[in-house]
């Protein structure tokens, strides 16, 4: 899977994130980020236009070098300032209470340990921060929870590691977070693969 998963996944998760439905969640979602942000899985850099002026430093934490790599010529094709960070959501290498505000799009399902993950984006966070999200995960309809339950082990290896799955809600509550506004909903395409969570959530 090394040419797979470090070759042609990348394009191919690049490709695939273009789609037009998701700009209006990257506008709402990006758009809201203010001071210094960390995006936590920036990937080939698709979030970078929706960045405003209300941003003062953006940094990208991203494991693939070859994301990183796109990400830093779409960085510089909008003439965006920003630090990239290579390594793992589940220890960011950042100081305690350092980040205004951390963004995850399309993030979540595929960092190996949710929850450690968002342990430490909470960290990260300073008192009143903000984790900015909107991330794809389990439907609240039976028959698509099965699909999704179907599915997940035979799509992770395909896709990156992705869960179908996660009950992202829950999972951000359950990391010492309020939710302070959250929206959901299918967004068009298939059930199993288009439940999204929409949000804004603050440390505990």
């Amino acid at each position: 899977m090394g040419f797979y998963n470090d070759v042609l996944l990348p394009r191919l998760l690049d490709r695939a994130m273009r789609n037009e439905e998701l700009v209006r969640y990257r506008r709402r979602t990006v758009g809201a980020a203010r001071g210094r942000v960390l995006e936590v899985g920036i990937g080939s850099g698709l979030n970078l236009p929706f960045y405003g002026s209300g941003v003062t430093e953006l940094i990208g934490l991203e494991p693939s070098r070859v994301l990183i790599k796109m990400a830093s010529q779409r960085a510089r094709a909008h003439d965006k300032a920003v630090a990239f960070l290579p390594g793992s959501a589940e220890a960011i290498a950042l100081e305690t209470d350092s980040i205004d505000a951390v963004v995850t799009t399309w993030t979540m399902c595929s960092i190996p340990d949710a929850r450690a993950a968002l342990a430490e984006m909470r960290r990260v966070l300073k008192p009143g921060g903000e984790l900015l999200f909107v991330e794809h995960g389990r439907a609240p309809d039976p028959w698509v929870v099965r699909l999704q339950d179907w599915l997940t082990p035979a799509w992770r290896p395909l896709a990156g590691g992705c869960h179908l799955n996660r009950p992202i809600a829950a999972l951000i509550t359950g990391a010492g977070f309020r939710m302070n506004d959250l929206r959901t909903d299918y967004a068009p395409g298939p059930k199993p693969f288009t439940f999204l969570y929409e949000g804004r959530a603050t440390p505990t």
